[in-house]
Formats: C-alpha cells, sequence, structure tokens
C-alpha cells in the first residue's frame, strides 16, 4: 500500500498523462495532472500564460500548484515537463513521493509533439532543436530526482503503466 504520492517526470510528449491516469487506474488511485490544475486555478491556458506572464511567471504558478499537491494525498501526480527547473521543485518531489521518470528518444518526442499548439516552448522555427536543447539541460535533473527510470518507446502507455505498478507493489 503507497503511502505518498507518485510523481510523473520527464520532457513533454513523453507520456505522463496518458501512462499517469493507467497507472492511477491500476494503483486504484486518484489522477491529477498539474498542468490542468494551473489552468484551472488560473482560468486560462499554459500559452496564455507564458504569453502574459513569460515562462519566469509561469514556473512561479507551477511550483505553487505542485507544493499544494504534495500535501499527504496519496495520488498519482503528471508534471509539466519544466518542473525539476527550480530546485525547490526537486526537494518537494523527492521528499515527498515516489518519482517516475519517463523517457523517449527524440524522433519519437518530435512525432508526438508535433501537432500541439499548446506547447508554448515548442512554437519556434525548428521544434527538434529546441526539443534536443530542453533534454540536454533536464535529463540530469530528471535523474537526479527519479526512483525509476522507465523507457515509453518500448512498450504501450498500458505496459508502462503496468510495469511501473509491479515495481511500487515490489518496493
Amino acid at each position: 500500500m503507497l503511502k505518498q504520492p507518485v510523481f510523473i517526470v520527464g520532457p513533454m510528449g513523453v507520456g505522463k498523462t496518458t501512462i499517469g491516469k493507467l497507472l492511477a487506474a491500476e494503483l486504484r488511485l486518484p489522477f491529477v495532472d498539474s498542468d490542468r490544475v494551473l489552468e484551472e486555478r488560473t482560468g486560462a491556458d499554459i500559452p496564455w500564460i507564458f504569453d502574459v506572464e513569460g515562462e519566469q511567471g509561469f514556473r512561479r504558478r507551477e511550483s505553487a500548484v505542485l507544493a499544494d499537491l504534495c500535501e499527504d494525498v496519496v495520488q498519482v501526480v503528471a508534471t509539466g515537463g519544466g518542473i525539476v527547473l527550480a530546485p525547490e521543485n526537486r526537494q518537494l518531489l523527492v521528499s515527498r513521493g515516489i518519482v517516475i521518470y519517463l523517457t523517449a528518444d527524440t524522433d519519437l518526442l518530435v512525432a508526438r509533439t508535433s501537432k500541439s499548439s499548446n506547447r508554448p516552448l515548442l512554437q519556434v522555427d525548428d521544434p527538434r532543436q529546441t526539443i534536443e536543447r530542453l533534454l540536454r539541460e533536464r535529463d540530469p535533473l530528471y535523474r537526479d530526482v527519479a526512483d525509476l527510470t522507465c523507457d515509453t518507446a518500448s512498450a504501450s502507455p498500458r505496459q508502462v503503466a503496468q510495469r511501473i505498478a509491479r515495481w511500487l507493489e515490489e518496493r
């Protein structure tokens, strides 16, 4: 029986929300997407927040949401791709929950995010270059907080969720 939340981290397009929902169902726990909570609280979508407040304003709001989601509720939480950028967020993730890092190769991430207009950091001329840069910058941070790293390219989302659930049960 889990006694703390499960946080899913990783780059955009890796499947944090999809796998998080499936994992929550496997574990019979509530599921929360931190980006959706942020949008509900502000009444605005993420691209709008980026436009009006910039990335720094968005990151402040993201940190506040994470702090609230760490409050003694055992649930599965899909986080935003940049949640690990702030040291205080990394400390919260490590001290308050179990952290699962989902990975995928650049080609797969580019394919999965190519049609999305809800990813402000990818609204550039060369999204592949941005994804590669973000992976270089963030991969060490994801690995630093992760209790388990799981590749999403080698299995279906359901298989990945089942693999994580088995690992959690064996802990």
